[in-house]
């Protein structure tokens, strides 16, 4: 191998210890140099196992080479493969567009056309044991992250205004789910969008016309249907970017994959897993009769319940009627009235008495006053003396408050009396003892 011919870093960097001036607009490669050392870097890559999806066989009759495309079931990408012609003729299993196969070979680089294609020696098809297994481990790394919680499950609108249809172009799914939803709701309306739902194409479509729905906001639930089908042929409900994308909408998501029997992994991640497409249909659409029906009873059970309200109503109203206080309002008062009458002449009765009582009192207590005052006194012949001193009136206790001369007045019953004092006498206090009561001054 020559110098030019050596594997070198990369366009645009110096070669190792070449000697030569690095590569320039001044000193460029001839393709011939890019072509060899490309395919330098790619003979590196050494021999590989691969897996994907056959999407196109080319066997000539007689025909020494074949050529494939193999695909990423989950992406838009893929790979030329090519191989022995007997290679294809001498599988255990025929080989067929859709075929899941797994192949050993090593990539080569054509100088003369530029073209990469992968060579192979051996071409292994995935079994069903083997692809239920990888979705056995698919399907618990799944649950690990909790994609499968069912608290992540978006609830289901009673009554959809538009619901997105996923599902193959004039299959049976679509016909059921169409039909049988317009008979339950007339007035359902439907954003279908036809996709691929087996073979190497069917997720990525899928996947598309899962993102365009999710972004229409007119669209409340979204609907994936497909019928029944092999292991095989529900491959693509089981792709693990298609459950991520499930997750990730905000939608809801309603699988309808398959029969009762068959579980893809869709089933776990929708929000609603649905046993067949009519069976979807039946579970996102109310059935109108029913519901009419359901509007129907309702009405009459409330009807019902307001009469036997208002008879209940009655019945207790008649039984307030019914009561002494409401169907003679007035006895109460006249009641009421008598007896206020009869307590009014109690009270009259005591008050009079009690008046009697202390008049009598009053009397006695005014003739009791009367015998001790001093009138009565006056009456039985005393009198009360008086010195009179200009204005002034002292009554005289001793002889000698009236001295001779002393102008006196003196008060008796029925008058009184003007004297005047000539002397006075003091009496010895045996003459007092001997006094008789009644003496008069």
């Amino acid at each position: 191998m020559t110098d030019t011919d050596a594997p070198a870093g990369g366009a645009g960097q110096r070669p190792a210890d070449t000697g030569r001036p690095p590569n320039s607009a001044d000193n460029p490669w001839p393709v011939r140099s890019l072509a060899i050392k490309v395919a330098q870097w790619i003979d590196r890559l050494g021999s590989v196992w691969v897996e994907g999806q056959i999407t196109q066989i080319s066997l000539r009759p007689g025909a020494r080479t074949a050529f494939l495309v193999l695909r990423d079931p989950a992406a838009d990408m893929s790979l030329s493969v090519s191989c022995e012609a007997d290679l294809l003729r001498r599988s255990a299993v025929p080989l067929q567009e859709g075929t899941r196969v797994v192949v050993y070979g090593k990539f080569g680089y054509f100088t003369g056309r530029g073209t990469i294609s992968l060579r192979v020696t051996e071409i292994r098809p995935v079994g069903i044991g083997e692809l239920l297994a990888r979705i056995e481990r698919l399907k618990a790394l799944l649950a690990a992250e909790g994609l499968f919680d069912p608290r992540l499950k978006r609830p289901i609108p009673f009554l959809p205004g538009t619901i997105g249809l996923i599902t193959g172009r004039a299959s049976a799914a679509e016909r059921d789910v169409l039909t049988v939803a317009r008979q339950r709701w007339p007035a359902v309306r439907f954003e279908v969008r036809n996709t691929a739902v087996q073979g190497p194409t069917a997720v990525q479509q899928i996947l598309d016309a899962l993102a365009e729905l999710d972004r229409d906001p007119h669209v409340d639930v979204i609907v994936l249907a497909r019928g029944g089908g092999s292991v095989e042929d529900l491959l693509p409900f089981s792709d693990e970017t298609l459950c991520r994308a499930i997750v990730s909408a905000t939608t809801p998501i309603v699988s309808a994959i398959g029969h009762e029997p068959d579980n893809p992994l869709s089933d776990y991640v929708a929000d609603l897993r649905a046993a067949t497409p009519t069976d979807a249909a039946k579970r996102i659409v109310p059935d109108a009769a029913a519901e009419l029906a359901l509007v129907q009873d309702l009405r009459d059970r409330s009807a019902a319940a307001l009469r036997g309200w208002v008879s209940r109503e009655s019945r207790a109203l008649q039984q307030l009627r019914s009561r002494p206080v409401l169907a003679d309002p007035l006895r109460m008062l006249d009641q009421r009235y008598d007896e206020a009458e009869r307590l009014r002449a109690a009270t009259r009765r005591a008050i009079d008495h009690a008046l009697a009582a202390e008049s009598t009192t009053t009397r006695h207590l005014r003739e009791k006053l009367t015998a001790v005052g001093p009138a009565a006194t006056l009456a039985r012949g005393y009198a009360v003396v008086q010195r009179v001193s200009g204005q002034e009136r002292h009554v005289i206790h001793v002889v000698a408050d009236a001295p001779p001369g002393s102008q006196l007045r003196i008060r008796v019953a029925d008058g009184a009396v003007t004297a005047a004092t000539l002397g006075g006498q003091l009496l010895a206090p045996t003459d007092r003892s001997k006094e008789p009561s009644d003496d008069r001054q």
